[in-house]
């Protein structure tokens, strides 16, 4: 069962927009795959993805019988180790997606004892995770979720992660321009949510026509699938990887 208030609607049907691989650029994972030997743009690169994906590694560690104690130095340390780039040659062979290579990668490291007893060690006093950040329905999708495998709990907390983040993002654009309360409104119309607000409704609690309303959501909803195409490009090496990353997120979060 997907969490309540996530934006499943606007992510196909009618209003999608297709993603212009014309302003695809250069994103954080294929300059990490592209970078040859040490390049600081690959290394800041790889460490905003970090920060950004460490929860569904985490989730994974969790579901294999971690502590929660023990979950959080094995991840500091799994991430640790994975900035040193010791694997990368084999997956820019590959030309992988930074899902399929996290995931492919947390699984090595949990079968290979000598790894894993270093990212354990290492775990510890590192702060390159904010594990403050971990919120009350993370812990309780991750404690409780016996129904799921570790992979399931690996992918769907991707999934959320890149809809959260998107969302983050959208909010701060609006907060920078003063359109906080404005913000709340759209997102709740976003939601795939039977009670979400009418544009009448909205119109109401703002001052504005049902028209005005209408004209305004079309125009947060384009912004939001520009966000997320955005996001999901940063994890993928190709511009012909997005729509079907996207894809795969939407059946993840269906599910």
């Amino acid at each position: 069962m997907p969490p309540p208030e996530h934006p499943l609607t606007s992510l196909s049907g009618t209003g999608e927009t297709a993603y212009n691989p014309a302003i695809f650029a250069t994103t954080h994972w294929s300059v990490v795959l592209e970078a040859q030997g040490e390049s600081p743009a690959a290394q800041k690169a790889l460490e905003k993805l970090c920060s950004t994906y460490w929860r569904p590694i985490y989730g994974y560690v969790r579901r294999h019988g971690a502590g929660t104690q023990d979950a959080e130095d094995l991840t500091q340390g799994f991430f640790a180790l994975l900035l040193e780039r010791k694997d990368l040659n084999r997956v820019r062979r590959e030309k992988g997606r930074l899902r399929s290579y996290l995931l492919t990668s947390v699984k090595h490291f949990l079968a290979d004892e000598s790894r894993h007893a270093m990212a354990l060690k290492r775990g510890k006093g590192q702060r390159l995770i904010p594990f403050d950040d971990i919120q009350e329905r993370d812990r309780i999708e991750t404690e409780h979720s016996d129904r799921l495998t570790a992979d399931q709990i690996f992918e769907r907390r991707w999934a959320f992660t890149v809809l959260d983040h998107v969302m983050t993002r959208l909010c701060e654009e609006y907060r920078n321009a003063g359109n906080l309360r404005f913000f709340d409104q759209m997102k709740k119309m976003l939601m795939d949510d039977p009670d979400r607000p009418s544009q009448a409704q909205v119109g109401n609690e703002l001052g504005m026509t049902e028209n005005a309303v209408k004209q305004a959501f079309y125009r947060f909803r384009q912004r939001y699938q520009t966000l997320l195409r955005d996001e999901i490009a940063n994890t993928v090496a190709a511009p012909g990887d997005v729509e079907d990353e996207l894809r795969y997120l939407i059946a993840v979060v269906r599910a």
